[in-house]
């Protein structure tokens, strides 16, 4: 009868030991998907970041040059409206760098 209880703890011993085993190797994969987990996601944050960070960076640009090309066009807009003004055939001649030759007549075309 000894023997009989002996094996049977022994028996329930051993599965409580494979019990065990098998916990801690669910918790160890557990933990490496966890980790896993982790990491893509650390990862694709610091890539959104990234990328964020360039599309701030070439708005910013953008922004700048629309606002160069904005002034540009509002000195143009100033310029051709005061062509149409009194004088403005007088100012368009004096705004020209260009030499005319001595014997030549410049044309203006309305």
């Amino acid at each position: 009868m000894a023997t009989q209880k002996l094996d049977a703890v022994s028996v329930a011993a051993s599965l409580q030991l494979q019990e065990q085993k098998r916990e801690y190797m669910y918790s160890l994969i557990t933990l490496v998907m966890k980790i896993g987990l982790l990491s893509i996601l650390s990862a694709s944050l610091v890539k959104l970041g990234f990328s964020s960070h360039q599309r701030l960076r070439r708005h910013m640009e953008l922004i700048s040059a629309l606002e160069l090309e904005s002034q540009k066009l509002d000195q143009l807009n100033l310029r051709f409206d005061r062509l149409f003004t009194i004088g403005g055939e007088m100012r368009l001649m004096d705004d020209q760098d260009q030499w005319i030759a001595p014997n030549s007549v410049r044309v203006i075309w309305h």
